[in-house]
Order: C-alpha cells, then structure tokens, then sequence
C-alpha cells in the first residue's frame, strides 16, 4: 500500500510539474486564468439561472438538473475539504508558477473542476452537441487550476470525478 501512495504522490507531483511549468505559453497565459473563473460559483451559478430564464421548458429541465447536480457535488466537496485537509500546491512545492491570488482553503478536491464537470456532465447526458463543447471546456478549467499552481491533478481528477457523478445521480433521478 505504501508504494501505491508513493507512486501516486510522486506521478500527482511530476504532472502538477509538467502543466504548471513545462506548458507555459502566451496562449495559455491570457486564456486560462480567464477560463478558470468559468467554474467559480459567480458564473456558474448565474449562467445556470440564466439558462433558466431564456431557455424553452427543455433547456430549463436541464439547467435545473445541472443546478441540482452543482448543489449536490459541492455538499460532498466541503465535507471532503474539511476530512482531509490537504495544503495547496504552492505551499508544499518549490518553483510553482503561482498566477492567482493565493487561496485559504484546502486543494483537494478542486471545486473549480467539480463545478464544471457537475454542469458539462449534466448537459451531456441530454446533448452530443453540447457534450463536444461542454466537456473540452470543463477539461480546461481542470488544466487551468494546476496551471495557475492551485491543484494537484488529482485535486483535479477527483473533482471532475465529483461532478460527473453527481450529475449521473440527479439526471437519473430527476427522469424517473
């Protein structure tokens, strides 16, 4: 079990390494740390309401079920943030391109992730066309939180790991 930790402890830092440092390009420097506000609670909050207001009774539904889906994966995102407390990249590791504002909370899970998967995954299950956009969008966000030196992949991968269920969860539910 040891080295299973080691060995995720290890890979969890050379990737955080890799996107944060060796991937930097004036490209990424102007379009992620604006993609990244994309899945803070101000846009994603207020994009599925406005979706609520403008859309037809269908786009509706799926608003509200991506909004269940956001409510239910952040629930399970503080409690997990409170249980294991772990320190943000740019506390515990040397050389981290820090591009933000640091944060006081805890790393794991990324609720930037969470939020754009429980609301990209949610809209997939209804769309193949919102499925291309949406998903390729949450995946940046993911990317971008590690970029701007505040996740760990993992943080990350749980996060999206969150949304995606929680989004599984409600859009079965709210069909039967």
């Amino acid at each position: 079990m040891n080295r299973i930790v080691t060995w995720i402890t290890t890979s969890d830092t050379h990737v955080f390494h890799y996107v944060n440092q060796q991937l930097r390009c004036k490209l990424f420097d102007f379009l992620l740390p604006r993609m990244t506000h994309m899945g803070g609670a101000t846009f994603t909050i207020s994009s599925l309401l406005l979706v609520m207001i403008i859309a037809n009774p269908i786009g509706r539904s799926w608003a509200t079920q991506a909004l269940l889906s956001l409510v239910l994966s952040h629930i399970v995102v503080h409690f997990i943030k409170k249980a294991y407390c772990r320190q943000r990249p740019y506390t515990k590791l040397a050389n981290v391109n820090l591009s933000s504002n640091p944060l006081k909370d805890y790393s794991f899970p990324s609720g930037h992730t969470t939020a754009a998967f429980a609301i990209a995954v949610a809209f997939s299950l209804h769309s193949l066309l919102l499925a291309m956009f949406l998903l390729p969008v949450a995946i940046l966000i993911g990317i971008s939180r590690m970029y701007l030196g505040l996740h760990y992949p993992t943080d990350c991968l749980i996060g999206a790991l969150l949304g995606t269920i929680s989004s599984i969860i409600v859009v079965y539910v709210t069909n039967i």
